[in-house]
This record gives structure tokens, sequence and C-alpha cells, in this order.
């Protein structure tokens, strides 16, 4: 039987820069689910003119199937090897304010806007877009194991999301954010309980609504 690839591939860029789009951006977000913390989108734009892109990102594919250490360790080479990237967030309270769906569509147009990149085309992961200024896109179910611009923009949005989330750490650190990066942990669930909530965490969310429902009642 033949192993499935370790880097995601670059079927959806080729077709496009066969078509005629040079900026081909991929964009994609993590910490959706989670009851605490910002969504994060990363944004990456790889040159359509080089020919070793698979090999020179080796190993990039799902932030979520790789260990922090091999997401880590590409962060620098993705960064190097791309035209454009970058970060874009929507804090907990943005989120608890618009819902998580369009505040996931504003990390990702600030995501977009801070790489200072005019995309000719946009590759999404499993969203619907909703852009003002009509570039053309495709949404891709389970785009981050199927493109490598999707794959390295959720690589860096999920390096960045961590190291914020560690920094919370240190600032509630009765949460164990470092530990458990905002998601729904039994660990978190007894510090909830415990402590309440902080100004992290979102409270649209249904444990944050039960824990409040519990604590009035």
């Amino acid at each position: 039987m033949k192993r499935a690839s370790l880097t995601a591939s670059l079927q959806f860029e080729e077709t496009c820069w066969t078509t005629g789009y040079q900026h081909v951006l991929g964009v994609d977000e993590v910490g959706r689910g989670t009851w605490a913390g910002p969504v994060v989108a990363g944004a990456v734009c790889l040159p359509h003119d080089r020919t070793d892109l698979l090999q020179a990102l080796e190993g990039v594919r799902d932030s979520k199937q790789m260990t922090p250490r091999q997401r880590e360790g590409l962060v620098n080479r993705i960064k190097e090897t791309a035209v454009a990237w970058a970060i874009g967030s929507a804090t907990s309270a943005e989120i608890d304010a618009y819902g998580i769906v369009p505040a996931t569509r504003l990390a990702m147009m600030r995501a977009l806007e801070n790489s200072r990149l005019e995309p000719d085309y946009l590759l999404l992961d499993s969203i619907k877009w909703i852009d003002p200024t009509e570039t053309p896109y495709k949404s891709i179910v389970r785009g981050d194991t199927l493109s490598l611009s999707i794959a390295s923009a959720s690589v860096l949005a999920k390096v960045w999301r961590d190291d914020y989330m560690r920094q919370l750490d240190k600032q509630y650190p009765s949460y164990f954010f470092g530990q458990h990066k905002g998601y729904g942990t039994a660990k978190h669930a007894a510090a909830l309980h415990e402590f309440g909530a902080c100004d992290e965490h979102r409270q649209s969310f249904a444990p944050l609504r039960h824990l409040a429902a519990e604590n009035h009642s």
C-alpha cells in the first residue's frame, strides 16, 4: 500500500496558476472551537514560479496532524518561501458580539489586509467567503490537508495562537491556558467552576452560558 504523503499537495494552486492567476492566497483559521482566546487566521501566498515547492516545504500539512515541534520547526521555512504571509485575529469579545462565523471571517479579512498583497485568487478551508472586493475563491473541504498554501497558513496560525495562549497563561495562571490552549478539557472546566470566567473567555459559548446560569441559580 502506498504511504500517504506527509506534505500537502499543490493541485489547487497549479490549477490556478495554469489558469493565469499568480497571487494565489491560501487562508485558514485555528481556534474556532475553543472556549477562550482569539480565533486566528493565517494567510500564505506561495511563489508560482518555483518548481521545488514540495521539496522546500516538505512536511507542511494540516497543522492538527503535526506535533508542536514539527510546526515550530517549519514556521521560518514557510515565511522565507512565501511571497507574502500574514496573521489576523478576532478577540473573544468580537466573537461574542458578532458570532463565531462572522468573527472568523473578520480574522481572515485582517490576515488578507496584513499580507499587503492584492490576491488574484483565494483558497479557503471549508468556509463560505463574503468578500467586498469580489476576489474569486474556492472553499475546499479538508483544504488544510489538500492545499499546500492552506496548510502553510494553518501552521502559521496555529503556532501564533499557541504562543498567544502561553502568554495568557502567565496573565491567568489559574486556567492553564498554556496546556490546553483554551480548548474544552476537563482541567479547563474544573478551573472555570472554581474561578469563574476571565475576560478572555467566550461568554456566548454554551459551556460559559451554562456556567453563568449555574452561578445565578
